[in-house]
């Protein structure tokens, strides 16, 4: 009798927890502007949508989809076959709630927890002035929801205002796409854009904080999250489930993003993190190092920058075997005034390609 006196108990405390904790309830929003994959229009970052929607649903959230016109969109050109992509897409429940997204202005936030805005430079135009999006955001925040965005998804936070005539994002912290992210790698559409991210998120009186060019950031001020950039998205969308009051549990580390966080470390200094890049370098993207480095190269100005640049691209030299990338150390090599190991690389340069012309130009620069 004890025994099903105990059984009975735990079957009705159970059923009473299930009641009590319903599952939390999620908006992710994403932006209608996208066409032809990005080329015509710039839409949403599908790696963004799919890395964020894996930990929602790996933490039993509810996610409804919604964007400003509805119906079908178009992602900007991606990897289907990325992990993160491709689990997505094999998912019929995702994909069909992706291709029937909710129209924005037929939503109430009362049916919501958090909101969690996509990014993508189509979010640039068609949310800044969105109504719709701007009610359920603040909605949602003055029913003490949280409110998230990652990489170009801040834009949707620019116009919103509370019910004091504040705006939302004033004296927090915040960050989203940077003027420098945006003019290494947005040049495309920059001068479409009305405003500058970074600098509409600070005029709106926004507390504005950043990490490298493309090196994860996340900012947190109460229950208003945000995220500078694609490499953010995972850490963003945890720092919401947190904020939803819901256990955070490890989730699986995405090659690029686990790349990305080694790089960021090098960069502060943790040379030994140099270690698993060559010990382990299946594990990696050894090729999104090199290029990472060609790129910091190009906004070097200082001896340690250089040497920076120069131990990235060093990584992934073979891996890559581009001269482009081989002139980018050359050229870091003389600005340390290594003149020797510079004709060494062009040298080799040379050897496989005898016509490379910018090679043998900068040779002669070295040896006058």
């Amino acid at each position: 009798m004890k025994v099903l006196i105990f059984v009975i108990t735990a079957v009705f405390m159970s059923v009473s927890n299930a009641v009590a904790e319903p599952s939390k309830h999620v908006l992710m929003v994403l932006s209608s502007h996208g066409q032809q994959q990005g080329e015509e229009r710039p839409g949403y970052e599908f790696d963004e949508f799919a890395k964020a929607y894996l930990v929602f649903k790996q933490h039993g959230i509810t996610v409804d989809i919604a964007s400003p016109k509805g119906g079908v969109l178009v992602a900007d050109e991606y990897d289907p076959k990325k992990p993160f992509n491709a689990q997505v897409i094999a998912d019929d429940h995702a994909m069909a709630k992706l291709n029937s997204s909710l129209p924005l202005h037929t939503l109430s936030a009362a049916h919501y927890d958090g909101v969690f805005v996509v990014g993508g430079k189509g979010a640039m135009f068609d949310f800044p002035n969105n109504k719709a999006l701007q009610t359920l955001i603040t909605d949602i925040y003055q029913q003490q929801g949280s409110v998230a965005a990652v990489c170009h998804g801040p834009a949707a936070l620019v116009n919103v205002r509370l019910n004091d005539g504040s705006y939302l994002i004033a004296n927090k912290a915040i960050n989203g796409f940077t003027n420098e992210e945006e003019r290494m790698f947005g040049k495309k559409w920059m001068k479409e854009f009305d405003f500058l991210l970074e600098d509409k998120l600070i005029e709106r009186g926004g507390k504005f904080q950043s990490s490298g060019f493309m090196l994860a950031h996340v900012a947190v001020d109460g229950r208003l999250i945000t995220g500078q950039n694609p490499s953010s998205t995972v850490g963003v969308a945890l720092e919401l489930v947190k904020s939803l009051g819901v256990e955070v549990q490890p989730v699986e580390q995405y090659t690029d993003d686990k790349t990305m966080g080694l790089v960021a470390k090098l960069l502060n200094g943790e040379y030994k993190a140099i270690q698993p890049l060559i010990t382990h370098a299946e594990a990696y993207n050894i090729k999104l190092v090199g290029m990472y480095g060609y790129y910091y190269m190009m906004k070097s100005d200082t001896a340690q920058d250089y040497r920076n640049a120069l131990m990235l691209m060093n990584v992934a030299k073979e891996a890559i075997n581009s001269p482009n990338l081989e002139m980018q150390i050359a050229k870091a090599h003389q600005a340390l005034g290594d003149s020797q190991s510079a004709a060494l690389v062009l040298h080799e340069i040379l050897a496989d390609q005898p016509a490379f012309k910018a090679a043998s130009d900068m040779l002669v620069t070295l040896t006058q």
